[in-house]
């Protein structure tokens, strides 16, 4: 039996979402318990030529929404991309997590073959088929980015392990 496209997507971004959520609880804690300010762990970076932690973030939402609202044809949110804070990027976060539960099954499966199209910043665009992009594109790139969030509080010094990322799996 085939997995849906709906399953392979919109639960996992919203349980690894939660995950990530939880990640920056114990960040904040761990910040005002060390009196660190929020802006020294947002803008950490793994090495100089990668994005800082609240880039990954703002990117890891970035793919989920794309990816659900591609294939199931819905507009998809627009953020200001100015958050600064743990609790502004937890909020991005539960609205990330409000659009996806928007996204029903059915709207998602048998988008297989759907042409996609994106443009991206820099001008350039690329075609897709609806696998294609959520396979070869969304889904690495969303689990790259909360990875690397992930590995930056960590590496900060916040007690967090693979449950913490993993968030809870649907049942």
């Amino acid at each position: 039996m085939p997995i849906s496209m709906y399953t392979v997507s919109v639960p996992v971004f919203t349980q690894h979402l939660n995950g990530l959520a939880a990640v920056l609880d114990k960040a904040a804690a761990h910040a005002a318990a060390r009196k660190i300010n929020e802006a020294d762990i947002l803008n950490m970076k793994l090495a100089p030529d990668m994005f800082p932690l609240v880039r990954q973030v703002r990117a890891a939402t970035d793919h989920a929404c794309s990816a659900a609202g591609r294939l199931s044809g819905k507009e998809l949110p627009k953020f200001a991309n100015d958050e600064a804070t743990f609790a502004q990027l937890k909020d991005r976060i539960a609205k990330t997590i409000e659009f996806l539960k928007s996204v029903k099954p059915g709207e998602v499966d048998g988008t297989e073959e759907k042409d996609i199209s994106i443009t991206f910043p820099n001008g350039n665009s690329r075609q897709f088929k609806g696998m294609g992009l959520l396979i070869g594109n969304s889904l690495p790139n969303f689990f790259f980015h909360t990875t690397t969030a992930y590995d930056i509080i960590r590496q900060c010094g916040v007690e967090v392990g693979k449950r913490d990322f993993m968030g809870t799996p649907p049942a």
